[in-house]
Protein backbone atom coordinates (compact mmCIF):
# COMPACT_ATOMS: atom_id res chain seq x y z
CA UNK A 1 0.00 0.00 0.00
CA UNK A 2 1.16 3.00 -1.43
CA UNK A 3 1.62 6.51 0.85
CA UNK A 4 -1.58 7.88 -0.80
CA UNK A 5 -3.64 4.53 -0.15
CA UNK A 6 -3.28 2.61 -3.76
CA UNK A 7 -2.27 -0.52 -3.97
CA UNK A 8 1.34 -1.04 -4.72
CA UNK A 9 1.37 -4.37 -6.32
CA UNK A 10 -1.55 -2.94 -9.10
CA UNK A 11 0.90 0.29 -10.33
CA UNK A 12 3.10 -0.06 -12.92
CA UNK A 13 5.25 2.90 -12.02
CA UNK A 14 5.47 5.16 -8.21
CA UNK A 15 6.77 8.12 -7.44
CA UNK A 16 8.82 9.14 -4.66
CA UNK A 17 6.79 10.84 -2.48
CA UNK A 18 4.20 7.71 -2.77
CA UNK A 19 6.66 5.39 -1.27
CA UNK A 20 7.32 4.24 2.03
CA UNK A 21 9.71 1.93 3.88
CA UNK A 22 6.74 -0.39 3.79
CA UNK A 23 6.77 -1.07 -0.28
CA UNK A 24 9.77 -2.64 -0.10
CA UNK A 25 8.46 -5.59 -1.47
CA UNK A 26 7.48 -3.52 -4.68
CA UNK A 27 10.38 -1.05 -4.54
CA UNK A 28 13.16 -2.70 -3.23
CA UNK A 29 15.35 -1.52 -0.78
CA UNK A 30 17.14 1.58 -2.17
CA UNK A 31 13.46 2.51 -3.68
CA UNK A 32 11.98 2.30 -0.16
CA UNK A 33 15.19 4.21 0.85
CA UNK A 34 14.39 7.37 -1.20
CA UNK A 35 10.84 7.34 -0.26
CA UNK A 36 11.32 7.89 3.00
CA UNK A 37 14.00 10.33 2.54
CA UNK A 38 11.94 12.34 0.35
CA UNK A 39 8.89 12.18 3.03
CA UNK A 40 11.46 13.66 5.75
CA UNK A 41 11.69 16.69 3.68
CA UNK A 42 15.36 15.81 2.32
CA UNK A 43 16.63 16.93 -1.07
CA UNK A 44 16.17 14.16 -2.89
CA UNK A 45 16.14 15.01 -6.31
CA UNK A 46 12.61 13.98 -7.90
CA UNK A 47 12.30 10.71 -9.45
CA UNK A 48 9.80 7.26 -9.76
CA UNK A 49 10.39 3.47 -9.92
CA UNK A 50 8.87 1.22 -11.90
CA UNK A 51 8.17 -1.48 -9.48
CA UNK A 52 9.13 -5.10 -9.17
CA UNK A 53 5.63 -6.10 -10.38
CA UNK A 54 6.60 -4.46 -13.33
CA UNK A 55 9.19 -7.14 -13.64
CA UNK A 56 7.23 -9.98 -12.69
CA UNK A 57 4.63 -8.99 -15.15
CA UNK A 58 6.79 -8.95 -17.71
CA UNK A 59 8.54 -11.71 -17.75
CA UNK A 60 5.01 -14.22 -16.66
CA UNK A 61 2.78 -12.15 -19.46
CA UNK A 62 5.55 -12.81 -22.48
CA UNK A 63 5.90 -15.90 -21.16
CA UNK A 64 9.24 -16.00 -20.86
CA UNK A 65 9.92 -16.88 -16.69
CA UNK A 66 10.27 -20.63 -17.07
CA UNK A 67 12.49 -20.50 -19.57
CA UNK A 68 14.64 -18.08 -17.68
CA UNK A 69 14.18 -19.86 -14.42
CA UNK A 70 15.59 -23.11 -16.11
CA UNK A 71 18.44 -21.19 -17.72
CA UNK A 72 19.71 -19.95 -14.54
CA UNK A 73 19.22 -23.43 -12.13
CA UNK A 74 22.51 -24.52 -12.78
CA UNK A 75 26.06 -25.44 -10.76
CA UNK A 76 28.14 -22.27 -9.33
CA UNK A 77 31.14 -24.23 -9.44
CA UNK A 78 30.86 -24.37 -13.39
CA UNK A 79 32.35 -21.49 -14.82
CA UNK A 80 31.53 -21.98 -18.38
CA UNK A 81 27.63 -22.56 -16.75
CA UNK A 82 27.26 -19.53 -15.60
CA UNK A 83 28.90 -17.30 -18.50
CA UNK A 84 26.42 -19.54 -20.37
CA UNK A 85 23.47 -18.78 -18.17
CA UNK A 86 23.81 -15.06 -17.80
CA UNK A 87 23.68 -15.28 -22.10
CA UNK A 88 20.86 -17.17 -22.10
CA UNK A 89 18.76 -14.49 -19.33
CA UNK A 90 20.24 -11.21 -21.23
CA UNK A 91 18.81 -12.73 -24.63
CA UNK A 92 15.47 -13.47 -23.23
CA UNK A 93 14.95 -10.39 -21.12
CA UNK A 94 16.68 -7.34 -24.23
CA UNK A 95 14.80 -9.27 -26.89
CA UNK A 96 11.67 -9.56 -25.88
CA UNK A 97 9.39 -6.83 -25.90
CA UNK A 98 7.66 -4.80 -23.22
CA UNK A 99 4.12 -4.71 -23.44
CA UNK A 100 3.30 -1.63 -25.10
CA UNK A 101 0.56 -0.28 -21.99
CA UNK A 102 3.99 -0.59 -19.67
CA UNK A 103 5.72 1.40 -21.29
CA UNK A 104 3.59 4.11 -22.06
CA UNK A 105 3.06 4.08 -18.10
CA UNK A 106 7.13 4.15 -17.97
CA UNK A 107 7.86 6.87 -20.99
CA UNK A 108 4.96 9.27 -19.45
CA UNK A 109 6.48 9.46 -15.96
CA UNK A 110 9.25 10.38 -17.94
CA UNK A 111 7.90 12.88 -19.31
CA UNK A 112 6.79 14.78 -16.31
CA UNK A 113 10.65 15.19 -15.18
CA UNK A 114 11.70 18.52 -16.73
CA UNK A 115 8.90 18.69 -19.58
CA UNK A 116 10.64 15.02 -21.00
CA UNK A 117 14.52 16.26 -21.26
CA UNK A 118 15.40 15.37 -17.84
CA UNK A 119 18.76 13.17 -17.72
CA UNK A 120 18.20 10.70 -15.45
CA UNK A 121 20.18 7.69 -13.36
CA UNK A 122 18.24 4.16 -14.09
CA UNK A 123 19.27 2.23 -10.70
CA UNK A 124 18.63 -1.01 -10.43
CA UNK A 125 16.53 -1.82 -6.93
CA UNK A 126 16.39 -5.58 -6.18
CA UNK A 127 14.26 -6.53 -3.51
CA UNK A 128 16.49 -9.12 -1.64
CA UNK A 129 19.16 -6.28 -0.94
CA UNK A 130 20.62 -5.39 2.28
CA UNK A 131 19.54 -8.15 4.12
CA UNK A 132 20.60 -8.79 7.68
CA UNK A 133 21.66 -12.32 6.78
CA UNK A 134 22.80 -11.17 3.21
CA UNK A 135 23.98 -7.89 1.11
CA UNK A 136 22.80 -8.05 -2.52
CA UNK A 137 23.66 -4.44 -3.23
CA UNK A 138 25.74 -3.29 -5.94
CA UNK A 139 25.14 -6.83 -7.82
CA UNK A 140 22.77 -5.42 -10.39
CA UNK A 141 23.35 -2.04 -12.66
CA UNK A 142 23.28 1.18 -12.31
CA UNK A 143 23.01 3.95 -15.77
CA UNK A 144 23.82 7.71 -15.82
CA UNK A 145 22.83 10.56 -17.88
CA UNK A 146 20.27 8.84 -19.76
CA UNK A 147 17.86 10.30 -21.68
CA UNK A 148 13.74 8.91 -23.04
CA UNK A 149 15.75 7.67 -26.32
CA UNK A 150 17.37 5.27 -24.63
CA UNK A 151 15.26 4.25 -21.14
CA UNK A 152 13.07 1.69 -21.75
CA UNK A 153 16.45 -0.55 -23.10
CA UNK A 154 18.38 0.30 -19.59
CA UNK A 155 15.46 -0.64 -17.67
CA UNK A 156 15.51 -3.91 -19.31
CA UNK A 157 19.47 -4.04 -18.90
CA UNK A 158 18.47 -3.60 -15.23
CA UNK A 159 16.19 -6.29 -14.98
CA UNK A 160 18.74 -8.52 -16.97
CA UNK A 161 21.13 -7.60 -14.30
CA UNK A 162 19.49 -9.73 -11.99
CA UNK A 163 21.03 -12.47 -13.65
CA UNK A 164 25.23 -11.71 -14.02
CA UNK A 165 26.98 -14.66 -12.88
CA UNK A 166 28.34 -12.84 -9.65
CA UNK A 167 24.48 -12.15 -8.95
CA UNK A 168 23.62 -16.25 -9.87
CA UNK A 169 26.31 -17.38 -7.91
CA UNK A 170 25.71 -15.33 -4.81
CA UNK A 171 22.35 -16.09 -4.55
CA UNK A 172 22.99 -19.88 -4.83
CA UNK A 173 25.82 -19.86 -2.11
CA UNK A 174 22.95 -17.82 -0.11
CA UNK A 175 20.38 -20.00 -0.64
CA UNK A 176 18.09 -17.88 -2.37
CA UNK A 177 15.72 -19.44 -4.64
CA UNK A 178 16.22 -17.29 -8.40
CA UNK A 179 12.20 -17.41 -8.97
CA UNK A 180 11.57 -15.66 -5.95
CA UNK A 181 13.77 -12.56 -6.01
CA UNK A 182 12.18 -9.84 -7.54
CA UNK A 183 13.45 -6.36 -9.29
CA UNK A 184 12.59 -2.81 -9.36
CA UNK A 185 14.37 -0.04 -11.04
CA UNK A 186 14.63 3.66 -9.76
CA UNK A 187 14.80 6.70 -12.13
CA UNK A 188 16.14 9.90 -10.67
CA UNK A 189 17.09 13.16 -12.34
CA UNK A 190 20.53 13.79 -12.21
CA UNK A 191 22.10 15.70 -10.74
CA UNK A 192 25.53 18.06 -12.00
CA UNK A 193 28.06 16.88 -9.17
CA UNK A 194 30.88 18.92 -8.66
CA UNK A 195 32.09 16.26 -5.88
CA UNK A 196 29.69 13.39 -4.78
CA UNK A 197 30.72 10.80 -1.82
CA UNK A 198 29.33 8.85 0.26
CA UNK A 199 28.95 9.16 4.57
CA UNK A 200 28.81 6.12 7.30
CA UNK A 201 27.46 7.53 10.37
CA UNK A 202 29.23 4.49 12.35
CA UNK A 203 32.80 3.55 11.26
CA UNK A 204 31.62 0.92 8.82
CA UNK A 205 34.52 -1.56 9.90
CA UNK A 206 34.55 -0.94 13.61
CA UNK A 207 31.23 0.13 14.66
CA UNK A 208 32.53 3.25 16.16
CA UNK A 209 30.30 6.61 16.73
CA UNK A 210 32.92 8.33 14.21
CA UNK A 211 31.39 9.77 10.79
CA UNK A 212 33.42 8.78 8.10
CA UNK A 213 32.98 10.79 4.60
CA UNK A 214 34.55 9.85 1.17
CA UNK A 215 34.25 11.90 -1.23
CA UNK A 216 35.82 12.38 -4.99
CA UNK A 217 35.51 15.24 -7.97
CA UNK A 218 32.92 14.50 -9.99
CA UNK A 219 29.47 11.73 -9.97
CA UNK A 220 29.51 9.72 -6.94
CA UNK A 221 29.27 6.53 -8.97
CA UNK A 222 33.06 6.45 -9.23
CA UNK A 223 33.08 6.66 -5.52
CA UNK A 224 30.62 3.88 -4.81
CA UNK A 225 32.10 1.60 -7.88
CA UNK A 226 35.58 1.42 -6.99
CA UNK A 227 36.66 3.09 -9.87
CA UNK A 228 38.67 6.15 -7.85
CA UNK A 229 40.47 6.44 -4.46
CA UNK A 230 38.58 9.11 -2.40
CA UNK A 231 39.37 11.44 -0.26
CA UNK A 232 38.36 10.53 3.25
CA UNK A 233 37.49 12.32 5.97
CA UNK A 234 36.83 11.21 10.34
CA UNK A 235 34.78 13.58 11.86
CA UNK A 236 33.92 13.69 15.46
CA UNK A 237 30.22 13.52 15.82
CA UNK A 238 29.41 14.83 18.95
CA UNK A 239 31.28 18.25 18.01
CA UNK A 240 31.14 18.01 14.49
CA UNK A 241 34.83 18.75 13.98
CA UNK A 242 37.05 16.79 11.61
CA UNK A 243 39.44 14.58 13.36
CA UNK A 244 41.74 13.38 10.29
CA UNK A 245 41.87 13.96 6.48
CA UNK A 246 43.39 11.89 3.81
CA UNK A 247 43.97 13.16 0.61
CA UNK A 248 44.11 10.42 -2.07
CA UNK A 249 46.75 11.37 -5.46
Amino acid sequence: MTADGTDSLDTPVLWLDEIRSDDIGSVGGKGASLGEMTAAGLPVPPGFVVTAGTYRAFIEETGIDEELFDAVEIDSDDSEALSGAEAKAEELILETEIPGSVREDILAAYDDLDDGEAFVAVRSSATAEDLPSASFAGQQETFLNITRDDLIERIKQCWASLFTQRAIYYRNEQGFDHDIVDIAVVVQRMVEADKSGVMFTSHPSTGKPKIIIEAAWGLGEAVVSGAVSPDNYVIDRETGETVETTVAD
